[in-house]
């Protein structure tokens, strides 16, 4: 079986189980919801006035609207390992390696997708809401943490796909990718001022939502870019250490 074969046939395994659908569309309902809730909250409650990084504030659904992201890319791969159809995959197609890739990318597919609708109906969101508050959105600095948002949800999506290829299991890599995610923003703050930065700059979340940056850029701990670079080495990580589980161990 050829990789374009490979494509196809994970193209259909996905579309056909109903899940997938409802995940995808979880994703945009999630993200958007959140945002513009954040949008229209009452954000300023200073009489001196505040300056919130108005970027952040209309992509906050991507907090919350990953971990859709999460739950999604991980099924890829573990449902068939719960209904054993994992076997026929590698029967019909012998090269792993192969079988790994083209899951990979219909998983970025998916939720480039998803997150560039996600994405726009929260940018939407703000341009309609935040003028209510005095705030605008900028038009660079926009750009760029909109871009850089849906590649985060697409570097998400690959750090999972490689945690479920390791784990095998729906529960167990999702309680994985999720802790990483949210277990250093969590732990920061409890660990004192220095620790706190230098987990900020290599936690996986932490660093990648510094795209979203506008405000305050030479005090981040991690500049936007960079940030999304340690997000994409988890995912080269991820992916090559479940690749080569996945390749070793017997179905």
């Amino acid at each position: 079986m050829s990789l374009d074969l490979a494509l196809r046939a994970e193209w259909t395994k996905l579309r056909t189980v109903a899940s997938t659908g409802w995940l995808l569309l979880g994703v945009v309902v999630v993200t958007v919801a959140v945002s513009a809730a954040a949008d229209a909250a009452d954000v300023c409650t200073s009489s001196a006035g505040c300056h919130p990084d108005v970027t952040r504030l209309s992509l906050t659904g991507t907090d919350v609207g990953q971990a859709v992201v999460v739950i999604m890319a991980v099924i890829a791969v573990t449902a068939e390992y719960r209904t054993g159809m994992i076997r026929a995959t590698l029967a019909a197609m012998p090269l792993r390696t192969a079988v790994l890739a083209a899951k990979a990318a219909v998983v970025t597919g998916l939720t480039l997708a998803a997150g560039v609708v996600a994405v726009l109906g929260s940018v939407l969101a703000g341009r309609l809401l935040l003028p209510g508050h005095g705030l605008t959105l900028p038009g660079g600095p926009m750009l760029r943490a909109a871009i850089g948002t849906v590649l985060y949800l697409t570097l998400i999506a690959l750090l999972s796909l490689g945690v479920a290829a390791a784990v095998r299991d729906s529960a167990a890599a999702i309680g994985v990718v999720l802790g990483l995610l949210y277990l250093f923003p969590i732990l920061g703050p409890a660990a004192g001022r220095g620790w706190q930065r230098h987990l900020q700059q290599i936690g996986p979340m932490s660093a990648g939502l510094e795209i979203q940056a506008s405000a305050g850029l030479r005090h981040l701990p991690i500049g936007p870019w960079a940030g999304l670079g340690v997000l994409a080495a988890w995912a080269a990580a991820a992916l090559l250490g479940g690749g080569l589980l996945f390749c070793l161990r017997a179905a």
